[in-house]
């Protein structure tokens, strides 16, 4: 099996920075895209970013010059540097991986965590 551990978020204050860290572990073969979503309350799940195994990135425009997704491939951790927040960046946080175990690639999220931005 596979399991993604998202590291705690927290609260902030608007402006400020917080940095999210998600690291998979298990049967991995490889690592595909790695993301982040974000869910608020009432909403569907929707993407912040991504970044492929090579290294290419894109972003939601709300987040596009605040937010930076990186990954470091020999720890299977991806991470997200969130600045200049915003109160409406205050959601649940997911991380997204698409791991090959070899004889099949699945997508795999992890726990949540919650940020929240305070004016």
């Amino acid at each position: 099996q596979v399991q993604l551990v998202e590291s705690r978020g927290g609260l902030v204050q608007a402006g400020g920075s917080l940095r999210l860290s998600c690291a998979a572990s298990g049967s991995i073969f490889s690592i595909n895209a790695m993301a982040w979503y974000r869910q608020f309350p009432g909403k569907q799940r929707e993407l912040v970013a991504a970044v492929t195994s090579g290294g290419s990135t894109n972003y939601a425009d709300s987040v596009k010059g605040r937010f930076t997704i990186s990954r470091d491939n020999a720890k299977n951790t991806v991470y997200l540097q969130m600045n200049s927040l915003k109160r409406e960046d205050t959601a649940v946080y997911y991380c997204n991986a698409e791991v090959s175990q070899g004889w099949r690639t699945g997508d795999y999220w992890g726990q949540g965590t919650q940020v929240t931005v305070s004016s």
